[in-house]
């Protein structure tokens, strides 16, 4: 690929800018029209409630649904994403940047008292611009945050599904690609079908809502999560029998870690009594849990996260360190996060994090790290 055709595929279409507008409507008008479990979140210091609508899944597969018929019909090509996927990447690119701005400028002027929308403005443009000023920013009564989550989501699904249209088109469909889709795919059906677990994490109930959570929700999860199919794409690879075992095993095993661990804190958080492993739960300083998974790691559900990524990379064999490139950053990412999670936690518990440090002394990989 050279130079300039790398830049030529770079540049926005209106094309892109027409799948991204109706993509970025459907979910707008189904998101709030669809009947879904309404889920209170977490308690903010202003004792107020959001309420998200958790209808994600049904959402997800009336579009599948939508686009299948569509394609059926040849309303709508299957390979229209794989087709124009540096074009939808810059396309995605530009549009997080200027939402960013638009959350920048429209924070600034907000007058709010409560939680989710007062301005915490430190004076530094690119700080503000970066991390964001509002908690929980809204427009036309659609919570932004959640919104952009869900959008990612669903977009790491359609680009791995486009792939797969243009693997089988191409005649290339392996057993790598088909392990890499079915293990993309269960994990983001699951992500879904558990869309009120994202209510109680630090992304929704702590961060505000800048350029960093834009771009990592609508470029950053779509388009590098799925980097091992376009590579499978290009490259062939034979498994043997025993490493599709062995990847299946990783696979599972980092689920487990990963929505046990999950689904524990979740529960912990609605229900502080509920049994853990079937026993009553272990609570430091009535505030932090420290049964199960949480006995085990102070922040064991990165531990699945990681041997999930893991898991989407290993189908591609070990010739190119390309597709490694999502675990390797989120294994970055996440000793960067679990120290910015340490820090914050010291400050917020004082004496009891200290006791929960000596009780849990692992971070993430008992007796490793």
């Amino acid at each position: 690929m050279d130079l300039s055709f790398l830049i030529h595929a770079l540049i926005p279409s209106w094309n892109s800018v027409s799948l991204l507008a109706g993509f970025f409507t459907y979910l707008a008008i189904v998101g709030s029209i669809l009947p879904g479990k309404l889920v209170p979140g977490v308690l903010l210091s202003d004792s107020t409630r959001l309420h998200y609508r958790c209808n994600g899944l049904l959402s997800l597969f009336l579009l599948v649904g939508l686009l299948w018929i569509s394609a059926k019909m040849e309303f709508v090509s299957l390979t229209a994403i794989a087709d124009r996927g540096l074009e939808l990447l810059s396309t995605t690119f530009i549009l997080s940047f200027l939402v960013a701005l638009v959350l920048y400028f429209s924070g600034c002027k907000s007058k709010s008292k409560g939680s989710s929308l007062k301005p915490h403005i430190t004076g530094n443009l690119i700080h503000d611009w970066w991390f964001g000023i509002q908690l929980n920013p809204q427009f036309m009564s659609i919570d932004l945050k959640f919104f952009f989550v869900r959008a990612g989501m669903m977009g790491w699904l359609l680009i791995n599904l486009s792939v797969l249209a243009k693997s089988i088109q191409d005649g290339t469909l392996s057993k790598s690609m088909i392990l890499f889709q079915l293990f993309c795919a269960l994990y983001i059906l699951d992500y879904f079908v558990h869309e009120e677990y994202m209510t109680s994490t630090w992304d929704i109930i702590a961060e505000r809502l800048g350029f960093m959570l834009v771009f990592g929700d609508l470029v950053w999860i779509p388009f590098t999560f799925s980097i091992q199919g376009w590579w499978l794409l290009k490259n062939k690879v034979e498994l043997t029998t025993a490493a599709v075992v062995a990847n299946c095993f990783v696979f599972l095993i980092g689920y487990m870690v990963f929505r046990g661990a999950n689904k524990q804190k979740h529960d912990f958080k609605k229900n502080p009594k509920a049994p853990i492993w079937g026993k009553p739960p272990k609570v430091i300083g009535g505030k932090l849990l420290a049964s199960g998974y949480w006995g085990v790691a102070r922040h064991c559900n990165y531990l699945g996260d990681l041997l999930l990524a893991l898991s989407f990379s290993l189908p591609c064999g070990i010739s190119s360190p390309v597709p490694y490139f999502y675990p390797i950053y989120l294994l970055i990412l996440l000793i960067w996060r679990e120290r910015r999670d340490e820090a914050r936690c010291a400050e917020k518990y004082r004496d009891i994090w200290l006791e929960y440090r000596k009780l849990v002394p692992w971070r993430i990989l008992p007796y490793v790290y």
